[in-house]
């Protein structure tokens, strides 16, 4: 299966897999930029693409990003019917400002497929032994 891509700046870089094994590609910025501490941002990557019909691109952080700088990723489904420039949204959580440099590693990509369900309206839904049980229902964050 093949994706496509569609440099939009000549100096982009076409997101790719750094390991043959890597579940994620790595997606770069196209531009210099700075986040402040606290703030949230979109970074352009300079490109475009086309996934086929059904399947999904989710963006995800950077591990070294997140833990080194506290960059956290955002807003991070591109569907298959999208053809504009991919923006990175990315926030930071830390004390400090942080620099992007124009072709830096700022977040991954996995690509999956998709199911689409039908959508159907009840009253009633079916019982379960959790039922309604959330955070913390399984027992670990109990005292």
């Amino acid at each position: 299966m093949t994706i496509k891509f569609q440099k939009i700046s000549d100096d982009a870089i076409i997101p790719h897999y750094a390991h043959p094994d890597d579940a994620g590609m790595d997606i770069f910025s196209a531009e210099e930029t700075v986040i402040k501490a606290g703030e949230i941002k979109s970074v352009r990557t300079g490109i475009k693409m086309e996934l086929p019909e059904c399947f999904v691109g989710l963006v995800w952080d950077k591990s070294g990003l997140a833990l080194k700088n506290g960059i956290k990723t955002m807003a991070g489904v591109i569907d298959s019917g999208y053809r504009g420039e991919i923006g990175i949204v990315l926030a930071n959580l830390s004390g400090q400002d942080y620099k992007i440099e124009k072709g830096q590693k700022i977040a991954q990509m996995l690509i999956q497929k998709v199911e689409r369900m039908e959508i159907e309206e009840t009253k009633e839904l079916s019982e379960t032994k959790r039922g309604e049980g959330g955070f913390g229902s399984s027992g670990l964050f109990k005292k």
